[in-house]
């Protein structure tokens, strides 16, 4: 058998050295990787205080009077739909351009009417709404009331005229 050189012998025996020494804690150069302080913390807004909304009569009152308008288009829609669920029933089964069908789109264009004056109050109260949140100022829970109010009205009268809307015969 084959002895090995010597310098074969001196590197076999310095390589498990040399790879120790790689292995070895320099503390002083390198930072430690493991899971720092802040690291725990998270990622998350840290919870603010809670605003206080300071009355505002001016807004108060505005947003009376936009109630008021709401409840009034409500009326008023519901009195016309009535109606124009009557004018639909009469014109079913009768042909498209015949005297109760045409009665009956004549009440639909009524109710389209009310729907755009809902659609107009609800964007009177965003624009209200912007306006505050223009200067800054914190959101008014009355004001938002309102305009949730407003907009589910008027997403029950859409819904209310597409139901009418289907039950006559497509032009």
């Amino acid at each position: 058998m084959k002895q090995p050189s010597r310098p074969a012998l001196i590197a076999l025996l310095l390589a498990p050295a040399l790879a120790v020494g790689a292995c070895s804690k320099d503390a002083a150069s390198y930072p430690s990787l493991g899971i720092r302080p802040t690291e725990s913390i998270g990622f998350g807004e840290p919870a603010g205080k809670p605003v206080v909304v300071q009355p505002d009569p001016t807004l108060d009152t505005d947003i009376a009077a936009f109630r008021t308008q709401l409840d009034r288009i409500k009326a008023g829609f519901a009195k016309d739909a009535a109606s124009t669920q009557a004018a639909a029933r009469a014109a079913r089964g009768g042909a498209v351009g015949s005297e109760p069908w045409l009665t009956a789109q004549t009440a639909l264009a009524g109710l389209d009417d009310w729907r755009a004056q809902t659609s107009l109050l609800v964007t009177d109260i965003e624009r209200r709404a912007t306006d505050r949140a223009a200067t800054l100022a914190p959101a008014y829970p009355a004001l938002d009331a309102a305009r949730d109010a407003a907009q589910a009205e008027a997403e029950k009268q859409g819904a209310t005229i597409a139901q009418i809307q289907a039950s006559l015969p497509a032009a």
